[in-house]
């Protein structure tokens, strides 16, 4: 029996011993003459460099995307209070922006069209005259074309007494459309015949909503302007 197992111990060592002998003296510039089982160690050792540097750089991604999610989750968190608020009042601001496009409807509704413009401007003489008022300048400036409506601002000069200019610009206010009053001031008037009368300047601005021909130019200027840009 003890000469069996020593028979079994001297096979194992002289198969390490062979085993040991073929990794001694390798010549690292020829790989290729390597014996059997330096090539299969190298092979081995070169695949598990491989996968290891694979699995650190597949680990390096996700610890970053982590990082970026966990960056991400305090804006998500407030962007989806936000929306969740929203949504238990959807009701109330359906309600909101229905008042708000009704607010906007009777807003343009006092925005005049280029056809009602002399009419507007024949109630604001109306309005000055109205009050004894004798108007000295009344000049019409170059229309000013906005993003939504048209401003035309008017350079007028009246003179009168102190409370008729008062109720002058509180007509202005009542008008059906709107007109503004900018730049007042308010100059005692030379005459001698007419003392305790005053000379306002000011310039009115009216306001009309842009008719389809403008708004149509104004969209092809604009489209024009993002072309020249790109380029």
């Amino acid at each position: 029996m003890a000469s069996k197992s020593s028979t079994i111990g001297f096979e194992v060592s002289s198969l390490f011993g062979q085993a040991a002998g073929q990794f001694r003296n390798l010549n690292t510039r020829e790989p290729g003459q390597w014996p059997t089982l330096p090539k299969i160690a190298a092979w081995l050792g070169v695949s598990l460099a491989v996968v290891v540097a694979g699995w650190f750089a597949v680990l390096s991604d996700a610890h970053d995307g982590l990082d970026s999610a966990r960056q991400r989750e305090p804006q998500l968190k407030a962007d989806y209070r936000s929306r969740l608020a929203q949504a238990v009042n959807l009701a109330e601001l359906r309600k909101q922006k229905l008042q708000v496009q009704e607010y906007v409807t009777q807003l343009e509704k006092q925005l005049p069209g280029k056809a009602e413009m002399d009419a507007l401007l024949s109630d604001i003489n109306q309005a000055g005259l109205g009050r004894g008022l004798q108007f000295e300048l009344f000049r019409p400036g170059q229309v000013q074309v906005k993003d939504y409506y048209a401003e035309l601002p008017i350079a007028i000069r009246i003179s009168g007494r102190y409370h008729d200019m008062g109720a002058f610009a509180a007509d202005i206010a009542n008008l059906s459309r709107i007109v503004t009053l900018h730049n007042l001031t308010l100059t005692p008037t030379a005459a001698k015949d007419s003392p305790g009368q005053l000379a306002m300047d000011a310039t009115a601005r009216t306001y009309r909503y842009l008719d389809a021909a403008e708004v149509a130019a104004q969209q092809q200027a604009k489209n024009a302007a993002k072309a020249g840009g790109r380029k």
